[in-house]
C-alpha cells in the first residue's frame, strides 16, 4: 500500500505497535489521547488529520462527539471518522458485514432471517436486512426491545418482534434460513441442521445439530477496508490487508 498523502491517520485507543504495523504497510498513522474525545476531535481537525481508526473500546465514547451515519447512529458506535468542517463518523463493521455474506455466496434475497441479540447489539445486523430477506425475526431479551429495533427494519420487509422467552420464537425459528447472533446466546434447540448461523460473538457452536456457519474469516479485513475508505477516501483490496488487520485486533 502507499500513503494517499502527508496527511496523518489518527489511531484512537491504539497502540503504538498498532501505528508502526500501518506506517509499514505505508500509511502514516500516528496514536493520539483518548481520555477526552471532544477535545481530541477538534485538535485532530485543527492539525489537518485526514481521519481516525477507533478502537472497540472507544467506539462507544466516540460516538457522541460525532455526525454519525444511520448504522452508526442506530448501533451508537463509531470505528472511523473523517475530519472536514466537521467529525463525521461511520461503523464499517455494518457494511463490512454485509460485503462478507454477499462474498460467502449465501442467496440472501427472498430467504427468511432470525436475528437474535441482547440489546442495543441487535443494531449490528439490521444493514444485513438490505440484502433483499423476505420475512425477518428480531429477538432480543424482551417484546419491547425487540419491536424497537423492528421499527427500523427496511421496506418491504416483515418485520416479527418477539422476546427470547415468548413461545413464538420456535416456530420463527423453524420458518427461518438464516440465524444471525449479536449477542448473547442460541437457545438449546434452536438450531436446525437447514439453518445458517452467523456468530458475531465468536463464541456460539452448532453442537450436534448439523446447521452450518458463515465464514467470517474475512471479515476483519473487509472491515477495514470499510474504514479506511471512511477514513482516508482510499480503497484498498482486503487480501492486502490481512496482515494489518490482524496487528489491529
Amino acid at each position: 500500500m502507499r500513503s494517499p498523502s502527508d496527511a496523518p491517520l489518527a489511531l484512537i485507543g491504539y497502540s503504538t505497535d498498532a501505528a508502526r504495523a500501518l506506517r509499514e504497510a505505508g500509511l502514516l498513522a500516528v496514536p493520539v489521547p483518548d481520555d477526552e474525545p471532544a477535545a481530541v476531535l477538534e485538535a485532530c481537525r485543527t492539525l489537518r488529520f485526514v481521519g481516525a481508526l477507533v478502537h472497540p473500546s472507544r467506539e462507544v465514547a466516540l460516538a457522541g462527539h460525532v455526525d454519525p451515519d444511520p448504522d452508526a447512529r442506530r448501533v451508537g458506535r463509531v470505528d472511523a471518522v473523517a475530519f472536514g468542517r466537521e467529525a463525521h463518523g461511520t461503523y464499517a463493521l455494518a457494511d463490512a458485514l454485509m460485503d462478507a455474506v454477499e462474498g460467502s455466496g449465501y442467496a440472501a434475497r427472498g430467504a427468511d432471517a432470525l436475528l437474535l441479540g441482547s440489546g442495543t447489539d441487535l443494531a449490528r445486523a439490521l444493514p444485513l436486512l438490505r440484502l433483499g430477506f423476505g420475512n425477518v425475526g428480531i429477538v432480543a431479551d424482551s417484546y419491547p426491545e425487540a419491536e424497537r429495533f423492528a421499527r427500523d427494519v427496511p421496506a418491504g420487509v416483515r418485520a416479527f418482534p418477539v422476546g427470547r422467552r415468548d413461545s413464538a420464537l420456535a416456530s420463527l425459528a423453524e420458518r427461518a434460513d438464516l440465524i444471525v447472533l449479536t449477542g448473547g446466546s442460541v437457545p438449546p434447540g434452536l438450531l436446525q441442521p437447514y439453518h445458517t448461523l452467523v456468530d458475531l460473538t465468536g463464541q456460539a457452536s452448532t453442537g450436534s445439530s448439523g446447521a452450518a456457519r458463515l465464514d467470517l474469516t474475512r471479515l476483519p479485513e473487509l472491515r477495514l477496508v470499510r474504514q479506511l475508505l471512511h477514513a482516508t477516501g482510499q480503497r484498498y483490496r482486503p487480501e492486502d490487508l490481512s496482515d494489518l488487520a490482524a496487528a489491529l485486533v
